[in-house]
């Protein structure tokens, strides 16, 4: 059996620049991370809830013009104020030394002036412009208010979003500004964590000389609409043509009910000068979206689904020719989704691929040459940058948080460049991974990762856990997470087993099309298969196995809860779906359950039959039970349900609710609190300390 480790564990030591706010550089030598180890966790080598937040955060990744040099943002966190600082670093694509530019904060960079200068926005939310050593050239005057902001590749013009109010609130309309109460007369009224607050986020354009904006407009006045789309604002929906003629940008121009039940975005490419624009999507009915101009500027890469509803539908590559208005798949024939798209001359483009358990590069052609993988290994590549014929990517695994490395385009060898956590690594040691398959009780071969802890031994036995993937429909790779990391689990002693069941992307459009209305189906059968292929394994103790999940994965546990035969001692559900009647009517995007569900449960759809509160009756394992209360995707009381429901059945169960959080646990001393009652939970049922 061959183990798998990080690909690259040997990480550069690092000295870092920092520059003062003025005209002048200041170099001093700083370690790359304020969050040192203590002398016990050095000592312990051991991955905890604690070390965990001392890990410096990659964000993003910017490569110059000339494909010389990387600009990256790191976030630093102190666990005891909960307060975070983001800088700005610079990098040969060759490696070496960084260079910290900014030491007061800053983020967004954007290479401007054919890479002679670097636009950021600094702590207090302003425009700054810098040389590349990090000197400070001035403060961009005019521009206030705005969430994020591209420059044209013409250096003449900019764009930027922000909030518009269109409509009063119910203290505006009474003229009573201390009550406290909502008006709503239509859906989507809230959205994944927040609530409408009748602003909308419309793109502005203005002119720029480096200096000041100027002739600022609105594009999208008086419209009820968004772009980039929410609830993730996603800056890659709107992007500027070389020339600086044109902007082509994502948005949903629906409202209310048929919002709230339809995924149909469009591309609209918009005439700066002239303010006419053509929706170059028109048709289509299912998600467009991330529009990417060919150098040339006279194609439009952009990443389109079919089907009305289905969020998570085949995600194809189509290029749209300005010129002539026709539209082209490019991928036709391909049964895996594309992101990322990015243009490596006029014909030729690369993306990133959910692939067999892992997110690999791949290239194809306008000229119908099919499609071609680049990179290979066990990793996750979220995101790249190409430029010059050089490319940079956003890479992860099981045993390492974000780095940066390069990737040879022609022969797809990866480097690493970064050490962003060496100070971590050099201390902490890390279990070895490795890909695993086996046969499904109908045939399937079914992939999964399997995470050991550090310095196992095959002789002694430990502790399992099944974790169950959320989505349904996201990918399941070697991924790095700050809050279900599996590094924290094997260094808890547990062996952590995550199957590619029924449903996840990576494996095809039809593995991926399977779960939807057969949720307690084939892939339920996918983890009870896993499990017993894992029970059979001799290091395995197989009266200590849990199985932990969140989102779709909660409802995983919640079913599994009514089903699993005694295979299972303990169980962890975060945020899960526990009835699908009461979820119906309280959730925001109905698309989701109106496709994956069949429907309303007023039509009663024959897979409502899979709603775990229907399974109560035989619950008799532990459970520790997860959730926010600003959850409106699966709304927390979802997870009051489920508990009501173990508790009055006399299971043992545990409810832990965060006033203050959404889908996802984000403040570092509440993730730190979920960390502590996680493991509590297992110690209790599991391993009896």
């Amino acid at each position: 059996m061959k183990l798998f480790t990080v690909q690259a564990i040997m990480i550069l030591a690092v000295l870092v620049v920092s520059c003062n706010e003025n005209k002048s550089t200041q170099e001093i030598t700083v370690p790359h991370s304020l969050n040192q180890l203590t002398e016990k966790e050095k000592a312990d080598g051991l991955m905890t809830p604690e070390v965990l937040w001392k890990f410096d955060r990659l964000g993003s990744i910017t490569l110059s013009p000339d494909g010389s040099t990387l600009l990256y943002t790191v976030t630093s966190t102190n666990l005891d104020t909960e307060t975070s600082t983001t800088n700005i670093f610079s990098i040969a694509l060759s490696g070496g030394e960084p260079v910290q530019l900014t030491s007061a904060g800053g983020s967004s960079p954007q290479w401007i002036n054919n890479g002679k200068a670097i636009a950021f926005v600094d702590n207090e939310g302003k425009l700054v412009l810098m040389n590349p050593d990090g000197s400070v050239i001035n403060w961009v005057e005019g521009l206030d208010d705005f969430e994020s902001y591209k420059i044209a590749p013409s250096g003449d013009k900019i764009c930027f979003t922000r909030r518009v109010k269109l409509e009063q609130t119910a203290n505006e309309k009474h003229k009573l500004p201390n009550a406290r109460v909502r008006i709503i007369n239509d859906l989507m009224y809230r959205h994944w964590d927040s609530w409408s607050d009748y602003s909308y986020s419309h793109i502005f354009t203005g002119n720029f000389n480096g200096e000041s904006v100027t002739n600022i407009k609105d594009i999208m006045e008086g419209q009820r609409f968004e772009s980039p789309l929410a609830p993730f604002f996603d800056e890659g929906e709107i992007t500027w043509s070389p020339d600086g003629r044109h902007i082509a940008y994502t948005t949903k121009r629906l409202s209310g009910r048929d919002y709230a039940r339809s995924t149909n975005s469009d591309i609209f490419l918009f005439d700066v000068s002239t303010g006419n624009e053509v929706n170059i999507s028109e048709g289509n009915k299912g998600y467009d979206r991330s529009p990417v101009f060919s150098p040339d500027g006279t194609k439009i890469a952009y990443q389109s689904m079919e089907r009305d509803g289905y969020e998570s539908d085949l995600n194809r590559l189509f290029v749209y020719d300005i010129k002539t208005g026709k539209r082209n798949w490019i991928t036709r024939g391909w049964q895996f989704d594309t992101g990322n798209i990015k243009w490596f001359d006029n014909e030729n483009l690369y993306f990133t691929c959910a692939y067999l358990g892992t997110s690999q590069i791949f290239k194809t052609s306008i000229n119908g040459k099919g499609v071609d993988k680049v990179t290979e290994g066990n990793h996750e590549i979220n995101s790249f940058e190409l430029e010059s014929g050089k490319m940079a990517v956003n890479i992860m695994s099981f045993a390492m948080a974000p780095e940066i490395a390069s990737v040879d385009i022609s022969t797809g060898e990866i480097k690493q460049i970064s050490g962003i956590n060496e100070n971590i690594y050099e201390s902490i040691r890390m279990g070895q991974f490795e890909e695993k398959y086996i046969k499904t009780r109908d045939g399937q071969d079914l992939q999964m990762w399997v995470v050991y802890p550090p310095d196992f031994d095959p002789s002694k036995k430990y502790p399992a856990l099944l974790f169950c993937n959320g989505g349904p429909q996201s990918t399941l790779g070697p991924f790095w997470s700050y809050r279900w990391n599996f590094q924290m689990m094997a260094a808890k002693g547990y062996i952590v087993y995550a199957p590619n069941r029924r449903g996840v992307a990576g494996f095809g459009q039809e593995w991926k099309e399977q779960i939807s209305r057969d949720y307690g189906g084939k892939n339920m059968q996918d983890y009870l298969d896993a499990t017993d292929v894992m029970m059979k394994e001799p290091y395995v103790d197989t009266e200590k196995v849990g199985a932990v999940g969140a989102s779709y994965g909660g409802y995983s546990v919640f079913y599994l809860a009514g089903i699993h035969g005694g295979r299972f001692q303990a169980f962890i559900s975060h945020c899960g779906v526990f009835n699908f009647i009461s979820e119906y009517g309280a959730t925001e995007e109905l698309f989701f359950p109106d496709w994956d569900y069949g429907g309303p449960y007023w039509d009663l759809p024959e897979s409502y039959r899979f709603s775990p509160h229907l399974n109560v009756g035989s619950w008799d394992t532990p459970i520790l039970i997860i959730t926010g209360a600003n959850d409106f995707r699966i709304p927390y009381t979802q997870s009051l349900e489920a508990f009501t429901a173990a508790q009055l059945n006399n299971v043992p169960s545990r409810l832990l609710f965060f006033e203050d959080e959404s889908h996802w646990v984000l403040k570092p001393q509440n993730s730190v609190i979920w960390q502590r009652e996680f493991f509590e939970w297992l110690e209790t049922y599991m391993t009896g300390t």
